[in-house]
């Protein structure tokens, strides 16, 4: 028998099966699926898969027997208890909200049991009865009806208007307060103030004093102080506008009250009157602490700081807000900000932040509206012929891309031509120059061109554009009505040493150079118009002088245009006479003998030396004049006695 040692240890070596699993899961080796395989099985499982029906309700017949055991259960059939009620005929011709009336009115109608148009007769006749129940109702009627008459003025004889104007007056006197805060009645008044004679005229504006801030503030009645002090005289003005000082800083800021404030200060208010209003700009302390009326006060913002350097800051900064309030409101149409504008710029440190800030805030203004509006005024012009001196090439180059527009009306105005003078004289780019105003101030039109030189050469100020290239600031170009253009380039001069680097001469040479081929082709194509006015003789000379390139077709079609006798002269014409003779030949005239003659010199007369400085090539005009003439010459002999 074994030991238990032994048979215990024999069992442990011994490996026992493991019991049989039913159903038991064999793991297989993982296969990689291939995209043959996916496709394979995406086709099984449509084949696989069938529509499931949705299962069917089954609905129940009832049957006829049906209903009538529910009959028999106590069911009774689901009808309308109410009876049937015979609807009123006149409800059907009552409006409703699909007629297209509010929802109110509709209401209203069916309420009073009306018709829309009794209702809307009913409407009317109640604000007639409202209008008659207020203050002055039968005085206002009869004045409408008397404007009605009166504002139509080639329809009333003399005596009939002045028999109306009598009955207004008889009417509105000691009334007139109360009339003019209406935008109906006011116009009554202002009627009163067109036919009135100056008595009536000051009697209203007495009327009507200490409150004429508050007109100024309406809508409409600001039109009523505008009439009185264009048809009124200068005591009428010393009435109405002291009643702004004071109050300036705050009625510029008013949508109504500005305009007029500023059609005031600009056409009407006299230098002393200006001046008080100005300095409201320069803080509170000037509108507060005013002297009187009588008192002479500067207006110059220099002046002021001479005698008390210690406010220029305070000074400085109420300008600069308020300025700057104007201009983000968009309201830079005003002479009175553009005189503040410049008092601002002409007291500003050179070199500082407050010239280089203030020119961005110029340049600030993205519609150009500021710029546009600054060079039609005097200070305006000023300010921005300033701006372009001491700006760099890239505020030249934006200030001109604003005018891009504007530059023909520009030449034409008493103002804004210096702008354009001085933008020949402080830009060192005059490719871009000539590239920015040339084509814009002439037009790109050839035809237009033509038509906008001759134009230009007769007009006072349009003509300085285009002569000062080549004739300077001579006497003949700037006479004494334009001396401020004078003073406006020195003072550019010496801005420009230090902020442009190219010399004058050169600058002005090839501007002149770039301008000569339009001028040269005008004269070719118009030298008849031209050499009929004095302006356009001086034009064609100065030309003929000064420009540059091939001037020979220019000088044939003059020397055609002058042509013919020189001894014709235009005879009287007879009354009922058919056709005009021909004009008297140019030689006849004052300013057509001067050009020819110094046409035939060649050159300009010094004054100094007595003696004509010939242009540069030399212009031969005798020789291309001479056929033109040679039938007319007469040789004319002299005797001398011994």
């Amino acid at each position: 028998m074994p030991s238990a040692t032994t048979t215990k240890s024999a069992m442990a070596g011994t490996k026992r099966k493991s019991a049989p699993v039913k159903d038991a899961y064999v793991k297989e080796s993982k296969k990689v699926k291939t995209e043959s395989d996916l496709k394979s099985a995406l086709k099984k499982d449509k084949k696989d898969k069938k529509p499931v029906s949705k299962p069917v309700k089954k609905q129940r017949e009832l049957s006829d027997s049906s209903d009538e055991d529910d009959d028999l259960d106590g069911g009774v059939p689901l009808e309308s208890s109410t009876p049937d009620v015979k609807e009123d005929d006149s409800e059907e011709n009552l409006p409703n909200a699909s007629d297209g009336l509010h929802p109110d009115r509709v209401k209203a109608v069916v309420a009073n049991n009306q018709s829309s148009k009794e209702a809307h007769q009913k409407q009317k006749q109640l604000v007639k009865e409202r209008k008659a129940a207020k203050p002055l109702a039968d005085d206002l009627a009869r004045t409408k009806k008397l404007w009605e008459r009166l504002r139509r003025k080639s329809h009333v004889p003399l005596e009939e208007r002045k028999k109306l104007v009598t009955e207004l007056f008889d009417i509105i006197t000691g009334k007139i307060k109360d009339f003019v805060l209406k935008h109906d009645s006011v116009r009554v008044v202002q009627t009163a103030i067109k036919y009135a004679n100056p008595e009536q005229k000051r009697m209203i504006a007495k009327e009507l004093a200490g409150t004429y801030r508050q007109l100024a503030e309406s809508k409409y009645a600001k039109f009523l102080i505008g009439k009185l002090l264009v048809q009124g005289d200068d005591d009428i003005r010393d009435l109405i506008v002291p009643e702004f000082f004071g109050h300036v800083r705050r009625l510029i800021k008013h949508p109504e009250a500005s305009w007029i404030l500023d059609d005031i200060y600009r056409g009407v208010a006299t230098k002393q009157q200006k001046a008080i209003m100005l300095r409201e700009w320069y803080g509170a302390e000037f509108a507060l602490f005013r002297s009187d009326s009588s008192d002479k006060v500067p207006g110059d913002l220099s002046e002021i700081l001479a005698e008390d350097a210690g406010k220029r800051a305070p000074i400085m900064r109420s300008l600069q807000e308020l300025i700057n309030h104007l201009i983000q409101k968009k309201l830079t149409g005003f002479t009175l900000l553009h005189d503040a504008m410049l008092q601002y710029f002409l007291n500003a440190k050179p070199g500082t932040e407050e010239i280089s800030d203030y020119i961005e805030l110029i340049k600030g203004d993205e519609e150009g509206d500021l710029l546009k509006n600054l060079a039609f005024t005097r200070s305006g012009s000023r300010v921005v012929s300033l701006v372009l001196a001491y700006g760099n090439a890239k505020d030249r180059k934006l200030i001109l891309k604003a005018y891009k527009d504007t530059l023909q009306l520009m030449a034409g105005d008493a103002n804004a031509h210096i702008v354009i003078l001085t933008a020949y004289e402080v830009i060192d780019d005059t490719v871009l120059t000539a590239k920015s105003i040339f084509p814009e101030l002439l037009s790109k039109d050839t035809d237009k061109q033509i038509e906008n030189i001759v134009f230009s050469a007769n007009d006072l100020n349009a003509r300085t554009t285009l002569l000062y290239l080549f004739q300077g600031r001579s006497r003949a170009l700037f006479p004494a009505s334009h001396s401020t253009d004078l003073e406006i380039l020195a003072e550019v001069d010496n801005i420009r040493q230090t902020t442009s680097k190219k010399d004058p001469e050169i600058r002005r040479a090839e501007l002149a150079k770039a301008l000569s081929p339009y001028l040269l082709k005008s004269i070719e194509a118009a030298s008849a118009d031209l050499v009929s006015t004095s302006f356009g003789c001086q034009f064609i000379t100065e030309v003929m002088f000064g420009a540059e390139g091939d001037k020979t077709a220019a000088l044939r079609a003059v020397a055609e245009t002058v042509g013919g006798d020189p001894t014709w002269v235009t005879p009287k014409i007879d009354e009922g006479a058919e056709s005009e003779p021909a004009v008297s030949h140019i030689s006849n005239n004052p300013f057509g003998g001067r050009m020819l003659k110094s046409l035939v010199a060649g050159g300009r007369f010094d004054f100094a030396t007595k003696t004509v400085v010939p242009v540069e090539p030399a212009l031969v005009f005798a020789d291309i004049l001479y056929p033109y003439i040679q039938d007319h010459i007469v040789e004319r002999k002299n005797f001398y006695s011994h």
